[in-house]
């Protein structure tokens, strides 16, 4: 039997574990492993079909049946796609038609005509009280039977299956990408990344761990197999504390603590000793989080344990009875005084505060001299700070170009985003281009220089995944901010939900904006056919989960924008819930086919963001005509029920115009700043046969036939592209 973390491997990687087993006759079963990936948008790479292929059937087999149901999952055809309109997209009634057939058909049912009769005579209806409103009328396999087969196109999605290596160093090599990251990663990576460290933690570990939440789920796992931990500010020993109670190592939540056991307890505040015994100044981090702390002491009983003074210290620091002055206390003192240079100078302690202040303090500065110690201060430390922080000031420097007063956009660690006119005084344009030089020059320093680089282009206007949380788990998710090519005539965006325990109603609607990001028009269950597209029709509860879609014809809509969105009308939250997922599927007009097909699915994302209305993505048509994807992965709070596309229009219309009209720093940016000489680029379109030498490989998929000691970077390691 297959091993439980090979799928953890493909999840991340595109590849299977090298199959094991005795040798035989596979081709067969092979060719078939191979053609039920093409049904659901898969295939094997050449190199994996031959080696399946000189193994025995059943080892062929057992692989086929993992690998289809994980594939499956990845692009959401695990689970029913059933409609409520059994041969949609055709045939979908006008609203006003279908909720008359509805009324006419509960008047017609001795089990409800009296209660029909009681609410029309008040004249107001409950759409819920009509028997056939909400509900399947049919089932999969009817709906099945009424559709036609998926006639194949050449545009079909086909992901590659590559052959990896052997499971100890599949898991070793993803456990060092994440465990390495320079960005923070998304919930779904860092879970992950607790299960790889339980079974990599007494392995080959990476230099270092820059990101301190992963440090934390390291650590976890080192606690566990009694290894030195990895601490240096009392703020990990917290973190680790979180995990250890199955909490939030982000400390954005607040977190439970459970009763631990005494040999976890007295690893904690050993811990916390150390880091202060090491640094009597860092007791000054406990004010940050002093409530955890607080909550933390009450738990591990750091009297019981007089060895370890320092721990207690940190403690009566949380409860305000040592004082400990902070590096943010002695910033704000100098910012209150508008002492520029003397915060500045104590600035240059702390590069990565630095460069987080720099929009600030050339707002603050009094004259061009103070402006002028500002600039040369950040480029006196830039070599000091993170790439992924130089990087995305960089980003902040280029945006706060923009006309005072334009919309500035917030979006916090869980996607909640909201929007407010920019009121800042602007940056002088001199210091920010000075800031802009200096910055890219440092990022260049950082930057490699491979011999041979390739590069796919449709990578090349992918954002910079500066923090991981900018993105969700699923298939062909590019991060907040990315554009990407739409090609095809008819897109059709779906949802899927299973509730958990109460009835629970999501209701998928599409918002259409004009070029000025006024509202063009919308469907949804309120307006099943409007402005070129078609509903498949509401559904009400998901106990056996439930799917709803909509359909456009791109070349009959007039906006500019198209805006899907998931709002929650009644029931669970998007965490709560079973299970719940978004995507979307281009296809050509004679492609016919069921609602859901799965080689057709081009995005298929998870919901679980803060919040009561998803927004995912939208589609935009430029001056080319053509339409774009620019992906937002944003929620907004919504009210606790009824969400509707009717209601929230105009705040949907100023979260889109605040992110789409901000410019994203992209994988192109850091390729044209990559000391590569040109002659060494190649760009892969078309008819393309890759070298025999290792290279550089850049793109949204790995390539077949690339040197096996080439450095390949994709969308599932896209993080390792950010300079340290």
């Amino acid at each position: 039997m297959a091993h439980p973390l090979e799928s953890l491997v493909l999840r991340h990687t595109h590849r299977l574990v090298s199959p094991d087993g005795p040798a035989g006759e596979g081709a067969g079963a092979a060719r078939q492993f191979d053609a039920a990936l093409t049904s659901v948008g898969f295939k094997l790479s050449t190199e994996l079909l031959e080696r399946l292929s000189g193994l025995s059937e059943s080892v062929v087999l057992d692989t086929a049946r993992q690998t289809l149901s994980t594939v499956s999952e990845m692009v959401g055809a695990h689970v029913r796609h059933n409609t409520y309109f059994i041969d949609f997209p055709a045939n979908v009634p006008d609203t006003e038609d279908f909720w008359a057939r509805c009324v006419a058909e509960a008047l017609a049912d001795d089990d409800s005509r009296e209660n029909v009769l009681t609410q029309l005579t008040r004249g107001a209806l409950n759409l819920l009280s009509l028997p056939t409103y909400g509900r399947y009328q049919h089932t999969y396999e009817e709906m099945l039977a009424a559709q036609d087969e998926l006639i194949a196109s050449a545009g079909d999605r086909v992901t590659v299956l590559h052959l990896g290596r052997d499971l100890d160093h599949e898991l070793t090599d993803l456990y060092l990408s994440l465990a390495g990251s320079t960005t923070p990663l998304g919930e779904d990576d860092l879970r992950d990344l607790g299960t790889l460290a339980e079974w990599c933690v007494l392995g080959p570990q990476p230099e270092t761990i820059p990101v301190r939440e992963n440090r934390a789920v390291v650590n976890e796992a080192r606690l566990t197999v009694g290894e030195d931990l990895l601490l240096d500010t009392v703020t990990d020993v917290l973190r680790l504390a979180c995990a250890l109670s199955g909490g939030d190592v982000t400390l954005q939540e607040p977190t439970r603590f459970r009763t631990l056991p005494r040999p976890l307890r007295r690893a904690l505040l050993a811990g916390l000793d150390a880091v202060i015994a090491a640094n009597p100044a860092k007791l000054a981090d406990v004010n940050r989080h002093r409530e955890p702390f607080k909550r933390l002491g009450e738990r591990l009983h750091p009297h019981e344990y007089p060895r370890w003074p320092h721990a207690a210290d940190v403690f009566a620091v949380a409860r305000g009875e040592k004082q400990a002055r902070s590096f943010d206390s002695l910033l704000e003192e100098h910012l209150n005084a508008y002492d520029v240079l003397g915060a500045v100078e104590l600035l240059k302690s702390a590069p990565g505060k630095l460069f987080r202040a720099l929009d600030l303090l050339l707002r603050t500065a009094a004259d061009q001299r103070e402006r002028d110690a500002v600039v040369d201060a950040a480029v006196r430390v830039a070599p000091d700070v993170s790439g992924r922080v130089v990087l995305s000031v960089r980003e902040h420097l280029h945006n706060r170009a923009r006309e005072t007063g334009e919309p500035r956009i917030f979006v916090n660690r869980r996607g909640r985003a909201w929007v407010t006119p920019d009121a800042r005084r602007p940056v002088p344009a001199a210091d920010r281009d000075r800031l802009i030089t200096a910055l890219d020059t440092e990022i260049r320093r950082r930057l490699p220089a491979p011999d041979r680089l390739l590069i796919d282009p449709e990578i090349l206007d992918v954002a910079l995944p500066l923090t991981g949380r900018a993105t969700t788990a699923g298939l062909g998710v590019l991060p907040r901010g990315s554009t990407s090519a739409v090609d095809g005539k008819r897109l059709r965006f779906f949802v899927y939900w299973k509730q958990t325990e109460e009835r629970t109603d999501y209701d998928l609607s599409a918002l259409l904006l004009r070029a000025d990001y006024s509202t063009d028009g919308w469907l949804s269950y309120t307006n099943l056919t409007a402005v070129g597209g078609k509903h498949s029709g509401d559904i009400t509860e998901a106990p056996d989960g439930a799917t709803e879609f909509i359909e456009l014809s791109l070349d009959r809509v007039r906006g500019t924008f198209i805006v899907p969105q998931v709002n929650i009308f009644a029931g669970e939250r998007f965490e709560e819930v079973e299970e719940s997922f978004f995507g979307f599927m281009l296809r050509e007009p004679e492609q016919k086919g069921r609602p859901f097909e799965p080689r057709t699915v081009r995005m298929k994302s998870d919901l679980r963001g803060a919040g009561r209305v998803a927004l995912p993505l939208v589609f935009q048509r430029g001056e080319d005509k053509q339409w774009r994807a620019k992906w937002l992965h944003l929620y907004l709070t919504g009210t606790p029920s009824a969400n509707r596309v009717e209601e929230n229009q105009v705040s949907v219309s100023k979260l889109v115009r605040a992110l789409v009209e901000r410019d994203q720093l992209t994988v192109r940016h850091l390729l044209d700043l990559m000391p590569v000489a040109p002659a060494n680029v190649t760009r892969c379109t078309g008819a393309w046969t890759p070298p025999p030498d290792p290279v550089t490989y850049i793109g949204l998929e790995p390539l077949e036939g690339l040197h096996p000691d080439s450095h390949i970077i994709t969308l599932k390691n896209l993080r390792d592209l950010i300079p340290d």
